[in-house]
């Protein structure tokens, strides 16, 4: 195996060798006369090219030498550093594969030399940044110690790392080269994506009625299809420096009545499907160790006192109990949403022996059960289960413990009313997604540590199981990745952390879309759906068009672009704490500061927050935990160094790490091949807990597990 790497980079790196040097030579010929200074260009570009190649070769064997020493297992390839070898990889086969391109073509009648020679240099800046990252991930492997992927103790460490991700060149990641590091057939919904996002930052925060915003955003968003360079820019600009409210709209536009009414359409069809409010009461639930005695719950308390806790139960199948009166008098809609009368037709099934506990995820800031009804409508039919899913407060205005304390009182209102969810509870299951990943581990430790039964196993999908900004080689990747930038990041956790904190009392039914006007939601949502559409019927050929114009945007390779960018960097404040490079190398810098508030504060390093940094005594006893990781996700080191700790503890843990996916697949898994597959893989693995041996916790308190 690690010979065949050897080999695929020695390859990957001598035909790059190659394609540099056909370019040059073509270049070189009687063709200058014809295009003027496009061939100095692509020359240049070429010959930065081949240097950075030439320097990357022995930085990558270093990396492919003893990467495998930081993986989960031999069986589960997987870290930061084996991401970022692949990342490059990725970049030097387009680079590879335009090259050949050009020096084939380049003589052609129809040969498109300013297109050609642009993207090119986008590419070259993307390897430069890249060379870059696996500069500072050499520092990591250097100073952490062996086989750790964080640096806990290091805080200057993570420090430098942050002033150098606010000071570095990010556009190029999202103009021409968006997305070249993930599965092919996502790059469109990317594009969709980033060209929206920008659209509606361009108009944020502009005086105008929900109609003219959207309507705004439509008329700008052309650009940025036609204009890959300016969209970069853009969108490096608003992922530095937007506030939290502008993300938190945003991606709450996933709420919207279209694109919620449209999922449903596309989804599987459910029998049962409402929103309940339960109210603030004192549970009492039998001890696991002695069901004879009990322990008591109370309802959350917060920052603003006891109040209701908002749900959703979706059942593929109606089942005994959904509809009685007792469950129905909790529901939110008016008339009640099922009732066996009205549907004379659906035949009551009974009791599910399983119940599943979902948790959304949102970064803690947005988005509720409603924007994740799309795959657990998938997974209640999959897996013929009814699932609870928990609308919990949301930062910054309910920053933690708000939204630990209203999961864990809804993971104890179902134990003690399964009967109405259409469920025995003999087996249940948490499972959620990032944010909602940390939730189902920290309410399983509450459980622990307050005495009642833990759920039979957790699936956590990309969790983030460390909500701090200490550097890790996959974080590095907040440098490139389109839907986990750092300084978005760095918002949300400082939000769930309180730094940013107003109290709002959430009124009861609310609206995630309340400061949007619908019309605008359902503008913007035709925007999300057509842009994919837009790009792939004229982006092409309205980009080949020879936009010299375009190209002022992107960082140049001329001496005055070189030093300019330098005596941007220079400026910077803390300049001395950046990075040192190896000699005559130096990262492009940007020329919009990224102002990154470090996760500083002592609530991120509670073991409730990041469960990573917990004590062994609040993680034993956890039950089967099945993390499911995209090996192209910035929190990928969360879940391996997670699973290790597990595993080191003798805790059942399994991990899984699929291949060119983003953050949130589960949100996209309609969209591709290789998301309905990662997706798939969730719902094997909640099939599995469903169906493992009940284990009690006398057997669970043992030193020693077997592996799953």
């Amino acid at each position: 195996m690690r010979v065949a790497l050897d080999m695929d980079y020695k390859v990957v790196f001598a035909a790059l060798e190659t394609v540099c040097e056909d370019n040059i030579s073509v270049l070189c010929g009687p063709s200058d006369l014809l295009y003027g200074t496009v061939p100095k260009r692509l020359i240049t570009c070429m010959r930065r090219i081949q240097q950075h190649g030439r320097a990357l070769e022995p930085v990558v064997a270093s990396f492919t030498a003893v990467y495998h020493h930081y993986d989960f297992d031999a069986q589960t390839p997987g870290n930061g550093y084996r991401t970022l070898v692949k990342v490059l990889h990725s970049c030097l086969l387009h680079i590879i594969h335009k090259g050949r391109y050009i020096a084939s073509n380049y003589n052609s009648t129809f040969f498109r030399a300013d297109h050609n020679t642009s993207e090119m240099e986008a590419y070259c800046s993307a390897l430069c940044q890249l060379r870059a990252l696996l500069h500072l991930a050499q520092q990591l492997m250097n100073d952490n110690a062996a086989g750790q992927l964080y640096s806990l103790q290091d805080g200057d460490l993570s420090r430098r790392f942050v002033q150098e991700y606010s000071s570095m060149h990010k556009a190029c990641f999202y103009g021409r080269c968006l997305g070249f590091q993930f599965s092919p057939t996502l790059r469109p919904f990317l594009q969709t994506i980033v060209i929206s996002m920008v659209s509606y930052g361009e108009t944020y925060g502009k005086k105008q009625s929900g109609l003219g915003m959207a309507a705004l955003s439509l008329l700008t968003s052309g650009k940025y299809v036609l204009d890959p360079e300016l969209r970069g820019t853009e969108f490096e600009r608003i992922t530095q420096n937007l506030d939290l409210q502008f993300w938190k709209s945003f991606w709450n536009l996933t709420e919207s009545g279209l694109i919620t009414g449209f999922n449903r359409i596309a989804s599987n069809p459910v029998q049962v499907n409402f929103t309940l409010t339960v109210p603030p009461v004192t549970l009492r639930l039998p001890l696991a160790a002695d069901p004879s005695l009990t322990a008591t719950v109370s309802p959350p308390i917060a920052h603003w006192g006891p109040g209701p806790v908002h749900m959703r139960l979706i059942s593929y199948e109606l089942r005994e109990g959904q509809d009685s009166e007792e469950l129905l008098a909790f529901s939110r809609t008016d008339p009640p949403p099922i009732s066996a009368s009205h549907l004379p037709w659906v035949q009551k099934q009974p009791r599910s022996p399983w119940l599943l506990i979902h948790v959304h995820g949102g970064g803690f800031v947005a988005q509720t059960s409603r924007s994740h009804e799309n795959y657990l409508r998938s997974w209640s039919k999959e897996l013929n289960v009814p699932i609870l899913s928990v609308d919990y407060s949301l930062s910054p205005e309910a920053p933690f413990p708000r939204a630990l304390e209203e999961c864990f009182y809804a993971y104890c209102w179902a134990l003690n009313n399964c009967h109405l969810l259409g469920s025995t509870a003999e087996r249940v299951c948490l499972a959620g997604d990032s944010a909602g990943g940390n939730l189902c581990i920290t309410v399983s430790m509450k459980a622990i540590s307050s005495g009642i039964r833990v759920p039979d196993g957790i699936m956590a999908a990309y969790p983030a199981t460390l909500l701090t900004t200490d550097a890790s080689p996959s974080r590095l990747l907040t440098l490139i990745d389109p839907l986990l930038p750092l300084g978005v990041l760095a918002k949300c956790l400082n939000a769930y952390a309180g730094t940013e904190y107003h109290t709002v009392q959430p009124a009861v039914g609310s609206s995630s879309l309340s400061a949007l006007g619908r019309d605008t939601a359902m503008l913007l949502s035709d925007l999300t759906q057509g842009a994919s559409n837009w790009i792939q019927s004229f982006l092409d050929p309205m980009l080949n068009s020879g936009r010299a114009h375009a190209l002022t945007s992107s960082p140049r390779w001329s001496q005055s672009s070189e030093t300019r960018r330098t005596s941007t960097h220079t400026s910077t404040p803390h300049s001395g704490d950046h990075m040192d490079y190896p000699h005559g190398f130096e990262p492009l810098r940007s020329e919009c500061l990224a102002f990154v508030r470090p996760t500083s504060c002592p609530i991120m390093r509670n073991p409730f927050v990041s469960p990573l940094l917990a004590p062994d005594n609040l993680l034993r006893g956890l039950p089967p935990v099945h993390i499911v990781a995209s090996a192209l996700d910035a929190l990928l080191d969360d879940s391996v160094m997670f699973a290790k700790k597990l595993r080191d503890m003798g805790q059942p843990v399994n991990l899984t790490v699929v291949e060119d996916l983003p953050h949130g697949f589960l949100s996209l898994s309609q969209l591709a091949k290789e998301t309905e597959v990662a997706a798939e893989i969730c719902v094997a693995r909640m099939r599995e807990i469903f169906e493992q041996e009940r284990v009690t916790p006398a057997l669970r308190k043992r030193p020693k597990l077997e592996e799953t």
